[in-house]
């Protein structure tokens, strides 16, 4: 298998088990606590980041961006190629709608159901704008300043926190916000609604990438390698 093939296959795993962790985690809020929209909401922002962290530790060596938003910004600082990055955003894509079937199906309910939970309004779409900016600078501000090992831990905790201070509870990813359109569950989005929430996140991606460039402007175009542990060798 080529290096593009590995890297789209991890990012297809990786989109598909993080829908699978959003959606399926919000199925099961919404059937343990049902009349406690703040539990729910508690239990799918810890188990989305969670999920996160082991995803990123398992298939960082591969590639493990698993957000168009991110490739996008990798494409734009020079950190991949333009077919390559087309490559991993339709993987990225096809993950999360499969992602979204597997939570239904796995649930008990039809493999595709359009949302009709409408999310619409200023705010909301300002929230997504910010959801991006944080995220991208949590990411690329960990890699640029020489600590990938630490980019897992830095994105699950930001997407748990971000969950709760933006009012649109941190989408921040077009292959995420479309595979959530074909669940009609606690974590779904009507897709109507999915448009203007798909702008704002390349909106905040576009201001990110002006405000990394700012923050980091002597960092290196390819993210350091993560350091291997230290061995001790024995007499």
């Amino acid at each position: 298998m080529s290096v593009l093939s590995r890297r789209a296959v991890a990012e297809f795993a990786g989109t598909a088990f993080l829908v699978m962790a959003v959606v399926g985690s919000g199925v099961m809020a919404s059937r343990l606590s049902p009349n406690d929209v703040g539990l729910q909401l508690l239990q799918n922002s810890v188990a989305t980041g969670a999920a996160l962290v082991a995803l990123i530790l398992a298939l960082q060596p591969v590639s493990a961006s698993f957000n168009p938003v991110v490739t996008l910004l990798e494409r734009a600082l020079g950190i991949l190629d333009t077919p390559t990055a087309l490559a991993l955003i339709a993987a990225q894509f096809a993950g999360g709608l499969a992602g979204s079937v597997l939570a239904n199906l796995m649930f008990g309910l039809d493999a595709v159901t359009l949302s009709t939970h409408e999310r619409a309004g200023g705010g909301l779409w300002l929230g997504e704008v910010v959801a991006t900016i944080g995220l991208l600078l949590v990411i690329f501000g960990t890699v640029r300043s020489g600590r990938p090992d630490k980019v897992a831990f830095a994105v699950g905790g930001y997407i748990t926190a971000a969950y709760w201070f933006t009012s649109s509870t941190s989408f921040a990813n077009p292959a995420v916000t479309v595979a959530r359109t074909v669940t009609d569950t606690f974590s779904g989005i009507a897709p109507a609604s999915a448009p203007a929430f798909i702008l704002a996140q390349l909106l905040g991606g576009t201001v990110g990438f002006f405000l990394i460039r700012a923050l980091y402007p002597g960092a290196p175009a390819l993210p350091a390698p993560v350091p291997a542990p230290d061995r001790k060798v024995l007499s």
